[in-house]
């Protein structure tokens, strides 16, 4: 019998439960049992609802009120000293890791976030050093496990792999040099043994344990730390499904054979390729296999017959059914909820798409079907989606030829400015007459509640557009006049119209669908609707010229577009699944680029093009990195290069590592960059130093995913440390990402010392 399998849920709610309920623990509305029992309730309706939809093996152990990489740390103790000691509740210990804290006599900045792996989920980065002191505070996958066992679920917990959560760390300030977090093994190893013997002795028959690292190139230097580590845990622990995602084992399949593990998954949405290789590995040994056959990144409905065929190739191959699991490809934590709360989407386009509970009863009939199931409702669900999945083909049949003819007309002279960096500079200098050390922001400010409720309204027909473009006038010119009041030099008008930095742009463009509760967690409690791209991308007309350009009416002072650049709309959005990234990629260039040239045309001097997720958007295998950098900086580079030299570029990029796709950076030739570098101790900086980058870039000053206030030292000591690092004559000063998601209380007061913190540059630093 084919069993079926969830690798986790998406443990935001459906209503958005989870975030409500953390929101108003950090207000001091509700307490700590208060946000528990929020969260069982949230447990319950995942366990219950999965169950309820025909799957085998339901999934526990990873619901997180933050992060579960950061559950994860707080499980073993990770626990930086300086979270330490402050009279905090655990609770309150764990939330001032993610998010900072400053109450109350404590002021601690939150931890590092990274990207999780190539999705646009962020984690937090684990700290280790020679000292790290681990313990088991908590067994979490046990307490849930047991949670659910009384609602009268049998789950399988989920627990992160002691590799991965050692890789995926990092050294922490008071490591001594060249420490490596995996050389920590040996120490983590007892803990895990521990969880893992009362998860068996708790009746769990079967455990996920998940090491994503293992589809990176990387993993291949630690064979030996897998070895061991699993040859020490299968002993004591359940069944263990050694578990992947995101990308092919390649030849680390062949170490992972030779594990004593009971199970392996593997990702077959986005590597379908890689079964023969890996069922070669396997066949000779009892390794029973988990098919990712259902995407846990997108949200198209599953083609069954297409997974039916290749499910039935592994059951050929290993000699049974009962070798083989029929899966999500990852966990659900990307996807939304649930279908059946859009009531604005068409029923041809709700008839495209399968979001969580509706992946869970696919891999359910799919697994259904390999069993020889005779049930007519399953033959029913194998017909629809027969017929549906022809509609969506016959549909994909229709492009707009005109896209298709601009996209193939494309020259290799669109992609390049008229003059080199340097001529360029002298230009804008004189152009934009900006002072030394100048200061901006990302973008956005913060979207109040007064501006939520107005959009709000506007959608329910209570007031009309001209009222509500009246209310937008007046809260760009209240951005303006405080900017100007504090003493910023290149100015944003605040974005207030602005819902999303991609659903905006995406509701004007054509080719895409929006959802009115397909919410996905970024991190923390701020959650994102991606937009849906369906077909062919092109702009009717101007976007934001309107509101840029009446910023400017306001000042004299200079005046920076925003836009959210092409790889970055195509990364966060849910795209095509029929054509390439690469056509709709420049698709969204050739759109924007229109939209740069008519912001020039329109008086704008300035204009920021952000891209923090062409990073973020790299192939996990390094094989693949050129073919994805050639088209992801060219489109880029098409979106940008129509203007004159007296234009300047920004972009904006946050949370990425640079150092082995620096050449690239290079290439995109924006005028100015800004980069995250509050978090990060800094490192980035060498990077650019290293390549001898020589366009202006604005190092964050401080961390706008914190509510904390930085002192006005603190930002003197950061221009300091970036000082040391850079030519000064390269600096711009700013934030380290958009303000949408702060206080104005908070904004006000950290955007006067970080002014102060440019003028004591300028004075310091003559």
């Amino acid at each position: 019998m084919v069993l079926s399998s969830v690798l986790g849920f998406p443990r935001i709610g459906a209503n958005r439960e989870v975030k409500k309920a953390v929101e108003a623990y950090w207000a001091g509305k509700i307490t700590a049992d208060d946000l528990n029992k929020a969260a069982a309730e949230v447990k319950k309706a995942s366990w219950t609802s999965v169950k309820a939809h025909g799957v085998d093996v339901v999934p526990s152990g990873e619901f997180s009120l933050y992060d579960h990489v950061l559950d994860h740390s707080a499980a073993f103790n990770v626990i930086p000293k300086r979270y330490q000691g402050l009279g905090l509740s655990p609770l309150d210990v764990y939330f001032a890791m993610g998010r900072g804290r400053q109450a109350d006599g404590v002021d601690v900045p939150a931890s590092e976030m990274k990207k999780w792996f190539d999705s646009n989920y962020h984690f937090v980065v684990p700290e280790f050093s020679e000292e790290t002191d681990f313990k088991l505070n908590f067994n979490k996958a046990v307490e849930e496990f047991k949670e659910a066992q009384a609602l009268g679920v049998t789950t399988r917990p989920v627990v992160l792999g002691p590799v991965s959560f050692l890789v995926l760390g990092k050294a922490a300030k008071e490591a001594k040099p060249g420490f490596q977090p995996i050389s920590l093994l040996p120490k983590i190893l007892p803990l895990y043994k521990t969880l893992l013997a009362d998860l068996k002795a708790a009746g769990a028959e079967w455990v996920q344990i998940d090491e994503p690292i293992l589809v990176l190139d990387t993993a291949a230097g630690f064979e030996k730390e897998f070895t061991t580590a699993y040859t020490e845990l299968v002993p004591v622990a359940p069944k263990i499904l050694l578990t992947t995602y995101f990308a092919r084992l390649d030849t680390n399949v062949n170490f992972i054979a030779k594990l004593p593990i009971a199970g392996l998954h593997i990702d077959l949405d986005r590597a379908p390729g890689q079964l023969d290789d890996v069922v070669n590995a396997i066949k000779s040994t009892n390794i029973i296999l988990s098919l990712g056959l259902v995407s846990g990144r997108n949200i198209w409905k599953a083609d069954f017959s297409a997974a039916i065929k290749l499910a039935q190739q592994a059951i050929d191959a290993l000699g049974s059914p009962d070798r083989v699991i029929v899966a999500t490809s990852s966990s659900l934590l990307h996807t939304p909820v649930t279908l059946t709360s859009e009531k604005k989407l068409t029923e041809e386009q709700k008839d495209w798409f399968s979001f969580a509970l509706e992946k869970a009863s696919e891999v359910a009939t799919i697994a259904s079907v390999l069993s020889g199931s005779q049930d007519p409702a399953v033959a029913a669900a194998l017909e629809a989606n027969k017929a549906s999945i022809a509609k969506r083909r016959a549909f994909e049949k229709n492009s707009d030829d005109t896209v298709r003819k601009r996209v193939a007309a494309i020259t290799p002279e669109q992609l390049e400015r008229a003059s080199p960096f340097s001529t360029r500079k002298e230009i804008q200098a004189k152009a934009l007459n900006l002072p030394k050390f100048p200061t901006t922001t990302i973008g956005s400010f913060p979207q109040t509640k007064e501006i939520r409720q107005a959009r709000a309204k506007l959608g329910k027909g209570e007031i009309t557009e001209a009222q509500y473009e009246e209310f937008i006038k007046k809260e760009i010119e209240t951005v303006v006049r405080f900017q100007e009041k504090i003493g910023l030099d290149l100015l944003v008008h605040g974005e207030p119209e602005r819902n999303d930095m991609v659903q905006y742009f995406g509701e004007q463009l054509n080719g895409f669908v929006f959802t009115q509760n397909g919410w996905v967690q970024s991190y923390g409690s701020r959650y994102v609707r991606p937009p849906i791209i369906v077909s062919d991308v092109s702009r009717p007309g101007p976007m934001t010229v309107k509101w840029s350009s009446y910023a400017q009416s306001l000042t004299k002072l200079p005046m920076k577009g925003m836009l959210t650049g092409p790889v970055t709309i195509l990364n966060w959005s849910f795209p095509r699944a029929d054509v390439s990234r690469e056509l709709q990629s420049k698709q969204l260039a050739l759109a924007l680029r229109d939209e740069v040239i008519d912001l020039e045309k329109a008086g704008i001097s300035a204009i920021q093009v952000d891209e923090p997720a062409i990073r973020e958007g790299l192939p996990l295998r390094r094989a693949d990195w050129d073919a994805y950098l050639k088209w992801a900086v060219d489109s880029f580079k098409l979106s940008t290069a129509g203007v004159t030299d007296k234009l300047q570029t920004h972009s904006h990029f946050c949370y990425s590592d640079f150092d082995d796709i620096f050449p690239s950076i290079q290439r995109l030739d924006a005028d100015v960059i800004s980069i995250e570098a509050s978090k990060s101790d800094m490192k980035l900086l060498n990077t650019f130093k290293h390549y001898g980058y020589s366009n202006q870039i604005g190092p964050g000053v401080y961390d706008i995913h914190s509510p904390r206030v930085p002192g006005d030292q603190e930002i003197k000591d950061r221009l300091k440390s970036m000082l040391d690092i850079l030519p000064d004559s390269l600096l711009f000063v700013n934030p380290d990402c958009g303000l949408k998601t702060r206080g104005w209380k908070e904004t006000e007061a950290s955007l006067i010392n970080l002014v102060e913190g440019a003028k004591w540059a300028r004075q310091n630093y003559a």
